[in-house]
Parts: C-alpha cells; sequence; structure tokens
C-alpha cells in the first residue's frame, strides 16, 4: 500500500511541474500573428468575399440611379419627304423636313432625387455592415489563434507527460522483475500510463481540430514552426 501511494504521489508530482512549466500562455501570443492573421482572413475569407461583393454591388445602383435621370426624357422627330405638300389638310401644323419633339414625364422627374438619396442611403448601410463584418471577423480569428495556443500548450503538457509515464513504467517494470515492488504498483504504471497516452491522443485530435478551424477563415495553412 506504501509503494502504491509512493507511485500515486510521484505521477501527480510529474504531471504538477509540467503545468508548472506551461502555468501560462500569454507568453505564446504574438500580436503580430493576431494582424497578420486577420488580414489574411480580410483577404481569402469567403464570406468576407461575398460580403464585399454585394457592397460593390450596391455601390453600382448609385450610378445607375444618376443615369436613370435620362429615363424622364423621350424624344421623338417626325420626317416629310420634301415632295410632299407642305400643307397637310388633316394637319396643317405638318411641314416638309424633320420635326422633332421632347417630352419630360414629371413624376419620374420628381422620382429622381429620392431614387437616388436611397441608392447612397443603401450604400452607406452596405458599408456599415461590411464594417460590423469585418469587427466580427477579427474577434473570430482572434477566439479561433487563442483555441490554437491553448491546445497547442495542452498538447505540449500532454505529450510530456507520456513520456515521462512511459519512464516511470519501465523504472517499476525493472523493479517488479527484482521484486523491488509489488505486481499492483507495476499495474498501476502501466495503468497510469495508458492513461497518459489516451490523453495526448485527445490533445493531438483537439490541436489539429482547431488548426483546421483556423487555417479554415485565414485561407491557408499556417507556416510551419507556428
Amino acid at each position: 500500500m506504501k509503494n502504491l501511494l509512493k507511485i500515486t504521489v510521484l505521477f501527480v508530482t510529474l504531471f504538477c511541474s509540467q503545468v508548472h512549466a506551461q502555468e501560462s500562455i500569454l507568453s505564446d501570443i504574438k500580436p503580430a500573428d493576431i494582424d497578420t492573421y486577420i488580414a489574411l482572413a480580410k483577404q481569402n475569407y469567403g464570406k468576407r468575399k461575398i460580403q464585399y461583393a454585394m457592397t460593390e454591388s450596391v455601390k453600382t445602383s448609385i450610378g445607375l440611379a444618376n443615369v436613370s435621370y435620362l429615363d424622364i426624357f423621350n424624344a421623338s422627330y417626325f420626317y416629310r419627304p420634301e415632295r410632299k405638300v407642305a400643307i397637310d389638310p388633316v394637319n396643317p401644323y405638318n411641314v416638309n423636313g424633320f420635326q422633332l419633339g421632347l417630352n419630360i414625364n414629371l413624376g419620374a422627374l420628381m422620382q429622381k432625387p429620392f431614387i437616388v438619396k436611397k441608392a447612397k442611403a443603401d450604400y452607406k448601410v452596405a458599408k456599415l455592415q461590411e464594417l460590423d463584418f469585418d469587427n466580427q471577423l477579427a474577434i473570430e480569428v482572434k477566439k479561433r489563434y487563442y483555441d490554437y495556443i491553448e491546445q497547442k500548450a495542452q498538447l505540449k503538457i500532454a505529450t510530456q507527460n507520456s513520456v515521462d509515464s512511459k519512464g516511470v513504467a519501465e523504472s517499476l517494470r525493472r523493479k517488479f522483475e527484482t521484486s523491488a515492488v509489488t505486481l499492483d504498483v507495476y499495474n498501476q504504471s502501466r495503468m497510469d500510463q495508458a492513461n497518459a497516452q489516451t490523453q495526448k491522443i485527445t490533445a493531438e485530435t483537439n490541436f489539429l481540430k482547431v488548426r483546421d478551424l483556423l487555417e479554415e477563415i485565414i485561407g491557408q495553412k499556417l507556416p510551419e514552426g507556428k
């Protein structure tokens, strides 16, 4: 029982020493990396491209609204050949040659300033939505980056813990073979080693997931060593 207690204390001590060695991840957070990843997300993230395209589409409506002022004018002409008799008994105002006419749609004329004003307002709203999207995108990039740094630290701890537990198990195996420790102590070390290996695998999986999420939003693979 005393030996079992000693081995348990040993494993706890090893685990605590690893936690103490990585008691903070703040030193691993690089503001320059965050700025780079936010810039990449604005450049490559698919949903951001859609938002930008929508804003540009709304912007074109301003130009279309301005050009549509020409719609209120309706020009027409009438041509009467020179060889025809100048006086038309049906319409005595007809003369030979070209007759030009210009019609103005007053209703459309009154509407146009409001249409242009609405187009400009819609564009302003679109720009504000784009700004809000960029702010939310920056927050999401930071969140995924922090998750990545956290899981990277967790993986480092789990990996070291797995190595340490393996070393303890190997040491106790040799001692068990020389009857220096009991079978219970040796079996406990093997169980602890298996648990440490399981934790390492879980940490590896979580690390890969958060890395994929970060790479997905910035639109490219993370540099080696990051």
